[in-house]
């Protein structure tokens, strides 16, 4: 799991000075001392911490509070329990991450695996899935749902026939913790905005105009990531002005960013940053930014994937991203349905804390976020 120790460290990388770059392909960094030490600041003050509540205004609980002991790992071994994935969509870092830390603990505590699925984002076909996913009789089911409305009917009828259902992120409207599901385990999505606005803000010494692109749907942890940025752009750094916002709904995020962002850049030459709603959606602000020759642009985001974590890198649009920890949530999802099975009582959301990321320390939070060494092409990419 990560530690406050371990975040501390990634806060100290924080307080580097920023490095001007005129390569019209690499991201100019307008430093200024003040905002720097006032973003610094702000970002030691929350690495470690966790500033969201749950979807119905719960208290975070930690990840260490649904862990299991030797005894307890044997216990859950001796039930010879099933379990299903049923996600959103897949395909991406952060839910191949997920995936593979609700694999290796699923693994490690003797539970078979009967279904992983992928909705590609669509409501009907999750439904679809939900259905399929119970002929196999899972005892747990982990889970987000693309559509807390319309998927909810679906999800009720599975805590009905007595599954164990823990969710990522969003919880089905009319659910109830320790009725309906087991918890919630998530991300701590506000904090991420809010380290975001941070970064973003000391990359562009607290003045110019930005745009933003978020989720236009009902996904409360989306919904948590825009809530932080904006919320932090408009009360600390009042002279860095928020004049565009546009949504995108997908399925093809990075497609859609890109025409908003095509859009926002048309109208607004001198746009100083972008800030996306996450890593894909990013990557589609990074390719308009390149068609429009803006290599000065300024991109905000969430989540660490692939190509965003390059960029960062090189230096090139990226400025800063809060990251979630989806090999550790994984691992925590895992831990909270176990521990219902043997009876525990787990708390109704578990949260763990953002993940600052800079070109300073990408190299290092990638080791912390997918519990692996950086992949060859983002370690040659590192601009010393």
């Amino acid at each position: 799991m990560m530690t406050r120790t371990k975040l501390g460290a990634f806060a100290a990388a924080l307080v580097l000075g920023l490095t001007a770059c005129t390569s019209a392909n690499t991201t100019v960094m307008t430093a200024d001392p003040a905002v720097s030490a006032q973003a610094d600041k702000a970002l030691s003050e929350v690495t470690g911490k966790v500033l969201s509540k749950g979807p119905n205004g719960e208290e975070p609980a930690v990840a260490q509070s649904v862990e299991l002991n030797a005894a307890e790992i044997e216990q859950v071994k001796a039930k010879k329990l099933k379990a299903a994935i049923v996600m959103h969509y897949g395909g991406n870092d952060w839910a191949n991450a997920q995936i593979a830390g609700l694999k290796a603990q699923f693994d490690k505590l003797g539970i078979e695996i009967v279904a992983t699925t992928d909705a590609n984002f669509k409501p009907d076909k999750q439904v679809s899935d939900l259905e399929t996913v119970m002929t196999k009789k899972p005892d747990i089911i982990v889970s987000i749902p693309t559509d807390p409305v319309a998927t909810a009917s679906a999800y009720k009828r599975v805590a009905d026939a007595g599954v164990k259902l823990v969710f990522m992120d969003n919880v089905p409207q009319g659910m109830q913790a320790g009725k309906d599901y087991v918890t919630v385990v998530s991300a701590d999505n506000l904090g991420n905005g809010v380290v975001s606005a941070h970064l973003l803000a000391k990359a562009s010494g607290g003045k110019g105009e930005i745009g933003l692109i978020y989720h236009e749907a009902d996904f409360f942890v989306t919904k948590q990531r825009y809530e932080g940025f904006k919320s932090t752009i408009t009360r600390d750094y009042p002279d860095l002005k928020i004049v565009e916002e546009k949504g995108i709904a997908g399925p093809d995020f990075a497609g859609d960013a890109q025409a908003a962002a095509n859009a926002m850049l048309a109208k607004r030459a001198n746009l100083t940053g972008i800030w996306a709603v996450w890593d894909v959606p990013a990557e589609g602000v990074m390719a308009a930014a390149r068609a429009s020759g803006r290599g000065d642009l300024k991109i905000a985001t969430e989540d660490l994937g692939k190509n965003v974590a390059i960029a960062l890198a090189k230096n090139e649009l990226v400025v800063g991203l809060g990251a979630q920890v989806p090999y550790d949530q994984g691992v925590t999802e895992v831990n909270a349905a176990a521990s219902a099975a043997l009876g525990k009582q787990v708390p109704p959301y578990v949260a763990l804390s953002a993940l600052p990321v800079t070109h300073d320390n990408v190299l290092e939070a990638w080791r912390q976020v997918y519990h692996t060494e950086p992949p060859a092409d983002l370690q040659n990419s590192v601009k010393r």
